[in-house]
């Protein structure tokens, strides 16, 4: 019934019309955009429809002062004025006021690099940092530069990062890409709280907002800039394609960079509509807010549970990748699925299909309704499927998940036609060459997409799907050139096939989500996520025992993990799917797993990412490798921001680590007792 009513779709028209729109956060041509989506989800078959407005903290550039870069004479003063082709590209979240400093080129920025710039007697601390776009996200590039002591940040394209085929379309020189600097979602000047009804919390900001400014330059400019650097030439493998020749490290003559951005409060809004499940009754009223209600209000018990779908509506330019081809195919889903009701399909779960606002700013609008409603959906969400940014190219395919949805996921791409391999399924296609098709396909939820927050801050199981170029990244997006017609030239004309795999994809994933007696995610699959990062740890053991020190107690968390996961599965096994009462005993404590995972000895004000696997804090494995790292470093290799999100230690602390360890057990052996249920059900050796 599902493929049947999306063919009838119009996916093409929506994204190229959607692509036209002018619709940056806050601006007239989003609130218009807005009122269309909730008019469009209104003409539907949906239980209900309903809008949420926040009140953020948005940064926008100085239309009368704008940003500046200028060259600094011998004395410090500012000297010839280096062009800023577009004063409308700029960094979201940059500090303001100037920077000045001698110019280093330092690769991508990541930690790394410039402990690699300071291995060859180049060093950071004082300078400005000239990084190439890519590989990680642009806030970490400035937080490593900020770590290391660097004064700003410039940000440019470089040809070597993107495709070279002549049959398709390219960067222009002149372009620079936009990108926030925020190191974290949602709106940094009420982290952990939401931005209901303006209202007033105390004068606080993220501990992700930088300290030092930065802003994106064209490759052109960069050029201009890398001929200048002096210094050690830099080695083969961070050379790139500017038409410099070599690359070097530098230093080079002084600059000055002026960011003059300011911030503005400004209205946002998300559009929801929600198909009830034929098990769950009416919504209550107080979490829908001002709701549109077929029949009138609903004063009946809340639902049960419920699948999510979200996608970002804004952007910064056409966005046709970053958000029309998402916000076209929610559309799509929401028509079709609400046809399938109009003919007999009622999901047993209810569906939730969300248009987010505010996502160029770091998922700003996700992450406020999130940090809103977050005491009821760690309770009610199932899972929650991003539509952002999937059609990227068409050779590969991506899957950035929670390990729960893997095996869901192979299921699904089993049933699903390749968009540009003829006869061959998704999973033949991804498996052709490839032993281990979650190797080639699954990756970690990056902190740039809406979906990230769900899992590391929330506790539910996220998923985004991606169709990507082989070996380059799409050159056009966070650009003026992310139109319609690039997209179609970049596919050879199979963007209308490609969108519709992602819709067929994302559709039967949401039926087996919401239809389904017993949830279809994997909980045993965290046991193999613990046994791999054990495995890293592993090779520190020896260093760690001549220092009296142990990890016998994760290793013990794990194994209770692990038979908890085994119990539960033969107890399913061997029950009737039948027993509705015992069915939904099983599912509470299924799709509670990845709440487990959500450290409890951490304050979400604080620490908002609790989730030791995927999260950022001293409460992560990432941060108890990186510290234990040190135990072989020299000492002059500060190591943590990058990976997990903490600040830089120079050396290993025995009385740290014990804290680290004690807080990362407790979290594994937490979510094995959870899963293991009722307390007389716990069987452990801890």
């Amino acid at each position: 019934m599902f493929l049947r009513h999306l063919e009838e779709g119009s996916l093409e028209d929506t994204i190229r019309q959607t692509s036209l729109r002018k619709r940056v956060a806050g601006s007239a041509g989003m609130a218009s955009l807005a009122q269309d989506v909730r008019a469009a989800l209104l003409r539907q078959k949906l239980d209900h429809v309903w809008t949420d407005t926040h009140y953020v903290g948005l940064q926008f550039p100085d239309r009368a002062h704008p940003n500046t870069l200028h060259w600094v004479d011998a004395a410090g003063k500012p000297g010839e004025q280096l062009p800023l082709e577009d004063p409308d590209v700029y960094c979201p979240y940059s500090a303001t006021g100037n920077a000045t400093g001698e110019l280093v080129y330092a690769h991508y920025g990541r930690p790394e690099d410039l402990q690699h710039l300071r291995a060859r007697g180049v060093e950071p601390t004082g300078r400005l940092l000239l990084v190439r776009l890519g590989l990680i996200s642009f806030a970490q590039k400035v937080a490593s530069a900020q770590d290391f002591g660097a004064r700003g940040v410039l940000i440019y394209p470089d040809p070597a990062d993107f495709s070279q085929d002549p049959h398709k379309p390219g960067l222009s020189s002149h372009q620079a890409v936009y990108g926030h600097v925020h190191l974290g979602t949602g709106d940094p000047y009420t982290p952990g709280f939401p931005s209901f009804n303006q209202t007033q919390f105390p004068p606080v900001q993220s501990s992700g907002l930088p300290s030092i400014p930065a802003q994106p330059i064209s490759a052109d400019i960069a050029s201009l800039l890398l001929r200048k650097l002096e210094g050690p030439v830099t080695s083969q493998e961070w050379q790139g394609q500017l038409p410099v020749s070599p690359y070097r490290l530098g230093p080079g003559p002084g600059l000055q960079l002026g960011v003059n951005n300011h911030r503005v409060s400004t209205p946002i809004n998300n559009i929801f509509g929600c198909i009830e499940g034929r098990s769950e009754p009416g919504w209550r009223k107080k979490l829908l807010g001002t709701a549109s209600v077929r029949g009138g209000p609903q004063t009946s018990p809340p639902p049960d549970h419920y699948v999510v779908i979200g996608a970002q509506r804004d952007s910064w330019g056409p966005g046709t990748a970053k958000s029309a081809v998402g916000t076209a195919i929610l559309l799509e889903l929401v028509r079709t699925f609400s046809s399938m009701v109009s003919n007999g399909f009622r999901p047993r779960r209810s569906l939730l299909f969300i248009s987010w606002d505010g996502g160029d700013f770091g998922s700003v609008g996700s992450t406020e309704w999130l940090e809103g409603y977050l005491s009821l959906l760690h309770l009610k969400a199932v899972v929650y499927v991003s539509l952002d940014n999937t059609v990227l190219g068409d050779d590969k395919f991506h899957a950035k998940t929670s390990p729960l949805l893997i095996s869901l996921i192979e299921n699904i791409l089993k049933q699903v036609d390749s968009p540009n391999h003829s006869r061959q399924t998704l999973y033949e296609q991804v498996a052709f060459n490839n032993h281990s098709w979650d190797a080639e396909v699954i990756q970690p939820l990056p902190m740039d997409s809406s979906a990230y927050s769900f899992t590391a801050f929330a506790g539910v199981p996220a998923v985004e799907f991606s169709f990507v170029e082989d070996g380059q990244v799409y050159p056009f997006l966070h650009t003026k050139e992310d139109t319609y017609d690039n997209l179609h030239k970049m596919l050879q004309g199979r963007l209308p096939a490609v969108a519709q795999a992602v819709a067929q994809l994302t559709g039967l994933l949401l039926i087996r989500l919401s239809h389904d007696h017993l949830l279809p995610l994997d909980f045993g699959r965290y046991g193999d996520v613990v046994l791999r990062h054990i495995s890293s740890l592993n090779e520190f053991s020896g260093d760690l025992k001549a220092r009296g020190l142990t990890l016998q107690w994760v290793y013990s968390a794990r194994g209770d993990y692990i038979r908890a996961a085994e119990k539960l599965r033969k107890e399913i096994y061997s029950s009737e799917e039948s027993d509705e009462r015992l069915m939904r005993m099983y599912n509470i404590r299924i799709m509670r797993v990845e709440f487990y995972f959500l450290s409890q000895y951490v304050s979400p004000a604080d620490s908002p990412f609790r989730h030791i696997f995927l999260g950022r804090g001293d409460h992560t494995l990432g941060a108890l490798l990186d510290h234990v790292r040190l135990l072989r470093s020299s000492g002059s290799k500060a190591l943590g921001t990058a990976s997990s999100g903490v600040a830089p230690v120079l050396a290993f602390q025995e009385s740290h680590f014990r804290r680290q360890l004690a807080l990362l057990t407790w979290t594994l052996q937490g979510a094995a007792n959870a899963l293991s249920g009722d307390v007389w059900n716990i069987d452990n050796n801890f």
